[in-house]
Parts: structure tokens; C-alpha cells; sequence
């Protein structure tokens, strides 16, 4: 009997112990503060900006091809395709990332976020009208073909432009108070996951064209390292500035 007691106790003591730095460990981890809710959303400003001024000016390019000009055509098709990409991608990481968090937290935004769906998934349906009649022109250059592509890009336009407006009125204002700066960048993150190396600085210089010329010193400075600024001075700020006339007929 005395060697099963003895055992007994010994595994009465194992799991006192064993509860007591479970406890321990719980208040320990209980005691660590959470990161508060509240993020800075003004970067999605800048990037609606860019997606602003892409789709404004892309139904103009493309009717500004002469007939027949396929080389220009090429030139114009790829740049679209590029934007209507980072369109795609951009409301991917929004579907994925912010609508259902803003649901659980705030409700009440539960019919604003209802209807950011609804648009999300009516440009997704014109970004794939545009993927299927952008080929027959950028091959031919032909006057049919080039009224097609401009008036689906009118229509992504529109669409766009209404989404962009809506979500800054109502979704980003919601985001600031109940998502973490953390949840937040994450945002950005998934943006700039699928930028190829070799594009990133041309990615900057398409946002800081639409950067005030006063602010963009400043803002440089609060989202580049040393390096990157030192990267877009020497070889970025050229680099785009041909990448961009060439984009725009006007190399």
C-alpha cells in the first residue's frame, strides 16, 4: 500500500505544481496589455489618389492611340493591364483583411460594408470585361477595338470613382477606432507583396505624383529608410521620369 499512496501523492503534488504555473502563466499572459484599437488610415488616401488619377486618365490614352499604331497600343495595353492589376490586388487584400473585422467590431457599418462588397464585385466583373477585349486591340490597334477598351475603362472610371468616395466617407473613419495599427499595415503589406522588385521604385514614383510637390520631401522621409531615398534620388527619379513619358507619349 505504501508504494501506490506515496504515488498517489506524488501526482497530487505534480498537478498542484503544475496548476500553479498554469495560473501563473495565464496571469502572466492576462497581464500583458493588448494593442489598443486606433490606426492612422491616411495612407489609404494616398493610394486612392493613385488609383484616382490612373483610371481618369486611362480611357485618354487609349483613345489617343492612333489607328494602326500597334507599337503605341502595346505601350498603352500594358500600363492598363499593370493598374487594373494593382486594382485587383488592392481589393483583394481590402475583401480579405478589413470587411469582416469591421463587421464584428462595428456593426453599424455592417450595411456600409455591404454595399463595399457590392462594388468590389462589380469592378471585379468589369476588370474582367477589360481582360477580354484589351488583347484584340493591343494587337491590331483598330478604331472599333480601341472605342471598346476606352469605354470599359469609362465604366471602371465611374465605378471607381464612386467606390473611392464612399469608402473614404464612410469605412476609413470606422477602421481608425476599431483596428490596430498592426491589422492596419497589414493592408499595406499584402499591397506590396506582389510588387516585382524591379517596379518598386517606378511604384513610388507613381505615388508621389500624386504626392503635393510641398509634402513629397516629408514624405520621403516618414516612409522611406536612408537607402530607399538615397535609391530613388540616384537612379529612381530618372528611371521613372522615362518609364512615365513613355507611359504618356511624350518621350
Amino acid at each position: 500500500m505504501t508504494a501506490p499512496s506515496t504515488a498517489r501523492a506524488s501526482r497530487s503534488s505534480s498537478s498542484r505544481s503544475s496548476n500553479r504555473s498554469s495560473s501563473r502563466s495565464s496571469n502572466q499572459s492576462s497581464a500583458r496589455p493588448a494593442e489598443a484599437p486606433g490606426c492612422d488610415t491616411s495612407d489609404m488616401l494616398t493610394i486612392h489618389a493613385l488609383f484616382r488619377r490612373a483610371f481618369t486618365d486611362a480611357p485618354d490614352l487609349v483613345r489617343g492611340v492612333d489607328d494602326g499604331d500597334v507599337e503605341r497600343a502595346l505601350v498603352v495595353a500594358a500600363h492598363v493591364r499593370e493598374v487594373a492589376g494593382a486594382l485587383h490586388h488592392h481589393h483583394s487584400g481590402e475583401d480579405e483583411l478589413l470587411w469582416e473585422t469591421l463587421e464584428t467590431r462595428a456593426p453599424a457599418c455592417a450595411l456600409h460594408v455591404g454595399r463595399m462588397r457590392a462594388q468590389h464585385a462589380a469592378t471585379a466583373a468589369q476588370l474582367r470585361g477589360l481582360d477580354e477585349v484589351l488583347p484584340a486591340w493591343e494587337h491590331a490597334a483598330r478604331a472599333d477595338s480601341r472605342a471598346v477598351v476606352a469605354a470599359t475603362l469609362d465604366a471602371i472610371r465611374d465605378t471607381l470613382l464612386t467606390h473611392l468616395g464612399d469608402e473614404e466617407s464612410a469605412i476609413l473613419p470606422t477602421a481608425s477606432t476599431v483596428m490596430t495599427q498592426r491589422e492596419w499595415g497589414a493592408l499595406h503589406e499584402h499591397g506590396m507583396s506582389t510588387i516585382p522588385r524591379d517596379k518598386l521604385l517606378l511604384q513610388l514614383g507613381w505615388i508621389l505624383e500624386v504626392v503635393p510637390a510641398d509634402e513629397r520631401a516629408g514624405w520621403l522621409r516618414g516612409n522611406l529608410p536612408l537607402p530607399g531615398r538615397l535609391a530613388w534620388r540616384l537612379v529612381g527619379r530618372r528611371q521613372f521620369a522615362a518609364h512615365r513619358a513613355r507611359v504618356y507619349g511624350t518621350a
